[in-house]
């Protein structure tokens, strides 16, 4: 056999990981990693984390799955507390956060068509975007390296620079909504300004647009506030979210006003696994706890503090890093020389560390919300030594 039984699809490591505690890994052998990656944002309360385990353990002594044609506790709870907590007024469940955003594109399409317009079915979308690997997600990235070999794109998508003209000018009769990230994850961790996310929901009412966010990454608490969105005015129609919501258990909504909900009839959408009674009892186990004020707070305060030690590894080591990037427990640093990233990111792993890689050559950051200081002290002693061994 010339292929392994797994699609190599994935650059996978020769490092095998048996269980987690809190923000570490262990080896099948006691080795200890910290891990400054969560799955990618998605264990957002750490590993083993009792409030999840025990929502887990006793859901599943009494319902895993249902048909969508029933509904079940935990879904109709985690809904509505999702409601009560943000913008929204409906939600639709599915398993992960290109779903979402699939969900996302096909409300905002829909909405319009109900309306009388369907005319109206382009999205704008930006450079430095990752929206998801489905055919819709991926045609609203755009990069290159995601469409590669999976031409021709879906139409209906118009890709401009982060800028307020670029977005003006891509505005026609057919253009329907704007999707964004508030902080571009894959793309370099970048967060976009304030005044242009506000600006954009000024544009999406002078031109009826729909406002539609993707904070499958930096939602959940990972800015310090539960959305992103919470740092300004940029209120959007639509939202999807999954990676943190699920705590490590797949799990993705799109969160959506009652004028674009209304617009997806019955049969209109669907799914078969979103929605179940395990995925949406651990939904409901993380919100209990990182939706609490003292929580966020925390990510605030201990987001600031890795902000801070990392402008120290950049002070340090200008040759090496260019700047630091980020809000809340979404950090990155821009490595100098783009022939380096790859070497730093395994040596930062050799010095159990465990980070990636997000675009425009930068080291991305992006722990468990549950971190302390001490960890990030922990991991600052594993950058500087593996920093200065070059």
């Amino acid at each position: 056999m010339t292929i392994s039984p797994v699609i190599p699809v994935y650059n996978r490591s020769d490092i095998v990981f048996e269980r987690g505690e809190g923000v570490y890994l262990y080896t099948k052998d006691g080795e200890k990693y910290l891990d400054f990656l969560s799955g990618i944002a998605v264990n957002a309360l750490g590993y083993s984390h009792p409030h999840l385990v025990e929502a887990l353990k006793t859901q599943g002594d009494k319902l895993w799955h249902l048909s969508n044609v029933f509904p079940n506790e935990p879904l109709t709870r985690l809904s509505k507390r999702l409601v009560d907590l943000t913008f929204a007024d409906s939600v639709f469940f599915c398993n992960s956060g290109t779903e979402a955003v699939e969900a996302g594109i096909k409300a905002v399409r829909k909405y319009f068509s109900e309306n009388g317009k369907p005319e109206k079915h382009r999205i704008i979308t930006f450079e430095g975007a990752f929206h998801g690997r489905t055919f819709g997600a991926m045609a609203a990235t755009g990069t290159d390296k995601i469409l590669a070999g999976f031409e021709p794109r879906l139409e209906g998508f118009d890709k401009v620079a982060v800028d307020l003209d670029a977005v003006r000018a891509a505005i026609g009769p057919n253009t329907a909504g704007i999707l964004v990230e508030p902080v571009q994850g894959e793309g370099g961790v970048m967060p976009l300004p304030y005044e242009f996310l506000c600006e954009l929901r000024r544009i999406c009412d002078e031109h009826d647009l729909l406002l539609f966010l993707d904070e499958v990454q930096c939602g959940v608490g990972r800015t310090g506030k539960l959305f992103a969105y919470e740092w300004c005015c940029a209120v959007p129609d639509v939202m999807s979210i999954a990676k943190g919501i699920g705590g490590g258990f797949p799990l993705g909504a799109c969160l959506m006003v009652e004028k674009v909900a209304k617009a997806l009839k019955v049969g209109s959408h669907g799914t078969t696994f979103g929605g179940n009674p395990l995925a949406t009892a651990v939904g409901n186990a993380v919100l209990d706890i990182v939706a609490q004020e003292e929580f966020l707070a925390q990510v605030c305060r201990v987001g600031d503090y890795l902000g801070s030690r990392l402008q120290e590894i950049c002070d340090k080591f200008p040759h090496i890093v260019h700047e630091v990037r980020g809000m809340g427990l979404m950090r990155g640093l821009k490595v100098t020389d783009p022939h380096l990233n790859a070497d730093l990111l395994l040596k930062l792993r050799d010095n159990k560390l465990i980070v990636n890689a997000a675009g425009q050559n930068v080291i991305r950051f992006i722990p468990p919300l549950i971190i302390e200081e001490s960890h990030v002290d922990e991991a600052f002693v594993m950058i500087e030594k593996t920093f200065s061994a070059l």
